[in-house]
Formats: C-alpha cells, structure tokens, sequence
C-alpha cells in the first residue's frame, strides 16, 4: 500500500483557487478519490459529466466541512439529521434532503433532493474549509470503471480531463459512501457503504434498503446495474468454481479454488477490512491481463451488504 501523504498548505490552497475559478480538482476522501467541482457553478459541475462522461440521471453528491455549510445546500435540516449527523460526521454517510434552490438541477440529476456528506480525510476538510464552498464529487473515475483509492488510479483513469490531483495517500474505508434518503417517508438507504444499517438503525430505527430504481432519474450515485467495474470481466463464483478456460485471478475468502489459476489473493474474512482492500486489489489484478477474475460471493450477512452491492453491480448486476 502507498505511504500517507500529506500535501502541502500551498497545494490545498492551489487547489481551493481552481476550484473557486471553475476548475476541477481531484481529492481524497476516507471512502474513495473524489472529482470535486464548485457546486454553486453549473458550468464547472458540467465539466465533471464531461471528463466522467456520466450520464446525466446519475446525481452527484455535495461535500461540506461544516453543519453551517449544510444550510447552503439542502432547504430543510430535520431532527433525524442532526442526530446522523452528530453520530456519523464526519465520514462515510451522506444524507438526501430537499435541496436549496442555490444547487442546480444538473447536481441533482433534476430531482428535487439533493446529497450531502461531511467527509472525515483531512486534506478533504481543508480544501473544503480553503475553497469556502460546497464542493459536488463523484469518484474520480470515468462512469461505471474501478473507483479510485489512490491518486495514481486517478491519474491512470482520467489522465488530463482533470485540472489538478491531490495527493493524500491511500483511501482507509475503501468503498463508497452509505446514500441514506430522509426525503421519504421513511429512512431508506439508496445505496450500502461505509456505514452500515445496523449502525443506523441503532440512532434512528428500522431502516429500509431499496436496490430498484424507479424513473430515469436515480436517486442516489452508484445505482446502475453495472457499476465499480474493472476492464477484467468480473465473475461472483460459490464454493470455488472458478472457470475452466483461460487464465485468471481469485479473490477467495474462505473456499480454495476447485481448479488451478494463475493468481489466489486471500481477501479478509470481515467486511470492513475487505471493503478497505476491495478497489486497490482489483486496480492491481486489472492491469495484469487476465482473462477474467472471480471473486466467492461473500456470505448474505447484513455487515456484508455494502461489500456485495459493490462485487454485484462490478460483475454486470449478476
């Protein structure tokens, strides 16, 4: 794994005048690389669908350094969110609200609820606190390829359609964020991440978890069938049954393969740590040029819901 970095104040504060000037900067989060724009600029939040080339019914979520900073951002703060928000922020949770009229409808995919996050990386919160803006990230990546965890997968990915790179080090949580709605009825995780139900459902109660979508509109980033995906074809396999033909890699947990393969990486056993190795061991079997990588389907335990989305929607939705 790459060493921690620490960028310098002249590089946060470099990178906070891009922003402030329209530009794209590319940054470190706890979850994953972000692709960061001014979030009040639809022209700059333009730019970040065009060097992604993310459709435009994948909304984006908007990063801030503070509670007071929310208040930009979403038009109503209910109780349950400052409870969230006590408990979780800064990390890996963003929260949908109605959104303030200030953010426009291309960070929202035109819907009328926006997301929110704190993030808990320093170096985040700096450029953030630097720029005095909210800041709209997706993953630094192009649409629906391998989420960044370190800049070089950054660079490797989006090479000049980005302004200026970050370098913070290695992401530590490793997967995306948890997308919670509070625009809803009812609590409702739109997407599993780096905080879990169970979590959640120890400050606010019974929480639901929907994997459909309804509406060309997503409500959440990350929702499409095929998602986090590495050029390598991708295979969920059980009890070791990997393919027959060609040569490949396998992410085993607990099962040996049933027959030889050129690569075994032995993944964690618990879903924290295996999230956290997730991206940066497939970047790395990625560029080796294997025929296909199979990964053994991870157990159907709720701690592991976040971990099976991602292999899910990385293997095509199979």
């Amino acid at each position: 794994m790459e060493k921690l970095h620490s960028p310098a104040r002249a590089e946060i504060e470099y990178a906070a005048s891009l922003l402030r000037a329209g530009r794209l900067v590319a940054f470190p989060t706890e979850t994953v690389y972000g692709l960061g724009a001014n979030a009040l600029d639809e022209l700059a939040v333009r730019r970040v669908f065009e060097a992604k080339g993310r459709p435009s019914t994948s909304p984006i979520i908007v990063h801030v350094s503070s509670v007071e900073m929310v208040r930009s951002v979403v038009a109503e703060w209910p109780a349950t969110a400052q409870l969230l928000a006590q408990k979780f922020w800064p990390g890996p949770l963003t929260v949908v609200l109605k959104k303030q009229v200030a953010i426009s409808s291309m960070v929202t995919a035109g819907l009328d609820t926006v997301g929110v996050r704190m993030p808990s990386h320093p170096v985040a919160l700096a450029l953030i606190e630097a720029a005095q803006l909210p800041i709209a990230a997706p993953s630094a990546n192009r649409f629906t390829q391998l989420s960044p965890t370190t800049a070089a997968h950054v660079r490797q990915g989006l090479g000049n359609r980005v302004d200026y790179i970050l370098d913070g080090g290695p992401c530590t949580v490793g997967i995306e964020s948890t997308v919670l709605s509070l625009a809803e009825d009812a609590p409702v995780v739109l997407r599993p991440g780096g905080i879990s139900r169970a979590q959640l459902e120890e400050v606010i109660g019974p929480v639901a978890l929907r994997s459909g979508v309804d509406g060309d509109a997503h409500p959440a980033p990350g929702m499409h069938p095929r998602h986090y995906s590495p050029r390598t074809r991708l295979l969920l396999v059980r009890r070791g049954d990997v393919p027959r033909e060609g040569a490949g890699a396998y992410l085993q947990l607990r099962t040996p393969p049933k027959r030889e393969v050129q690569k075994v990486v032995q993944m964690p056993n618990d879903a924290a740590s295996y999230a956290a190795d997730l991206y940066r061991v497939l970047h790395r079997l990625d560029a080796r040029g294997y025929d296909w990588i199979a990964a053994e389907a991870p157990q159907g335990k709720p701690e592991w819901e976040a971990v099976w989305d991602r292999l899910r929607r990385a293997a095509g939705g199979s």
